[in-house]
């Protein structure tokens, strides 16, 4: 089975990469860091904002049954601070480029009447974030994509489904904890579960939504939070 992750180099992609390749599977990463990628034995180097059509060749030549779309950016800003550079950033990255690689990955997948289409959204897409206006936009058109592919690609097998982490143990999200002018023991004080999720909590998300088990879990966006959607 031929699993693709993009945004592998590092954090909720590498662990998802790397969690893969101990279930067996034959896993093709994708970021813009060589050297990061060269711990994977497949790989394409590709920065998806400028070339998004040389992932999709590589999607095509290698028969992805499994597209996990985890590449994204985060913007911490005001509204009156951000620049038409930043949008057409954010949103390229976080959802046209989704969009555009599973076109490129929905034929042989078609073909095979079987495929699993993992998108990485965010709970700032279901909550909304203040400061992150544009971030939560793109990760709630991701969730709304979402559901229009499982009603259009049910009949032949497909699943489609979104996983939105909350505050996760990464690079990223303590690089999310300086933008966002707080402490990172104020956050946790926010969690219901005082604490962050792990990368490997999300691998084995999709671990199970890729699984037979889950073969009638489609369209769903599926909140990995620690109780953060909830409330407080």
């Amino acid at each position: 089975m031929n699993i693709l992750v993009t945004g592998a180099s590092r954090g909720i992609g590498k662990s998802i990469g790397e969690y893969f390749i101990k279930e067996g599977y034959n896993v093709f990463a994708s970021a813009r860091n060589e050297e990061l990628l060269k711990t994977f034995q497949n790989y394409c180097v590709c920065d998806l904002n400028k070339n998004p059509e040389k992932l999709g060749n590589y999607i095509e030549e290698n028969r992805i049954d499994i597209l996990v779309n985890n590449a994204g950016v985060y913007i911490y800003s005001s509204i009156e601070n951000i620049n038409s550079m930043q949008i057409e950033q954010v949103l390229k990255t976080n959802l046209e480029v989704p969009l555009y690689l599973i076109s490129r990955a929905v034929p042989y997948m078609k073909k095979k009447r079987w495929g699993r289409i993992i998108n990485i959204g965010s709970i700032s897409g279901v909550m909304g974030e203040a400061g992150a206006s544009l971030y939560s936009a793109s990760k709630a058109g991701l969730i709304g994509a979402t559901k229009a592919l499982a009603l259009e690609l049910a009949e032949y097998g497909i699943t489609v489904n979104t996983i939105n982490p909350g505050w996760v143990e990464t690079d990223l999200g303590n690089d999310s904890v300086e933008e966002s002018g707080f402490s990172k023991e104020e956050i946790v004080e926010c969690i219901p579960q005082k604490r962050f999720i792990t990368p490997d909590e999300i691998a084995g998300m999709v671990k199970y939504l890729i699984s037979d088990e889950a073969k009638g879990v489609t369209g769903q966006s599926i909140n990995l939070c620690a109780g953060l959607s909830v409330g407080y």
